[in-house]
């Protein structure tokens, strides 16, 4: 078993049966102290990574723990970006596993004003950076801003995106629209069939 393996087997023990990240018994230090503990090897994780030119990034399914997480790989083009969105309630560790990302987070709108969305923070997260976000901290966007794809692990509880969706922000009006599903592009280190 390999390092990335032995991090996603540990990731599910320290889970447990519990509800995830905002359960009594799960402590988010644990878990972000087992993502920067893990040094990453792109020969390790390269199976669940993904790429498609065409899209921003791909969200690539790596295990779902005990259903009340989603362990995922996403890969990033290089100069993309996702929409400024939020969780949909749900909290985030992310581990740069290749590359750079930069992160940008915004407070949500105030009102039912149009106006620009207020940009809160930028933050470039190197190579094996680890970093937490969640609806309490606001909104944000993840951006590659690099010539090459960059990789990241993402670690969502409860999965609400994957089941429910999330709410993307217009940045110039701060317009909220509901995306219904968010799904992956791969499974298991497999194509997800194309519906």
């Amino acid at each position: 078993m390999n390092d990335f393996e032995q991090l996603v087997l540990r990731i599910k023990e320290t889970l447990g049966p519990s509800s995830g990240l905002t359960s009594e018994d799960v402590d988010v230090e644990d878990l972000t102290l087992l993502m920067e503990r893990y040094n990453s090897k792109e020969g390790e994780w390269a199976e669940y990574a993904m790429a498609d030119p065409c899209m921003a990034y791909t969200r690539n399914l790596v295990d779902e723990g005990n259903g009340k997480a989603n362990l995922l790989v996403l890969v990033w083009t290089p100069g993309k970006a996702s929409p400024i969105h939020d969780h949909g309630n749900a909290h985030c560790l992310m581990k740069i596993l290749k590359g750079n990302l930069t992160e940008t987070r915004y407070d949500f709108p105030d009102d039912d004003a149009e106006k620009p969305m207020r940009l809160k923070s930028e933050k470039i997260h190197k190579e094996n950076a680890v970093a937490y976000m969640a609806d309490d901290l606001g909104l944000h966007r993840v951006s590659n801003q690099g010539s090459d794809y960059a990789v990241s692990l993402h670690l969502y509880t409860p999965p609400n995106v994957a089941k429910y969706g999330c709410n993307i922000f217009n940045p110039k009006t701060g317009k909220k629209t509901h995306i219904a599903k968010c799904g992956n592009y791969s499974a298991y280190g497999q194509r997800v069939a194309l519906l």
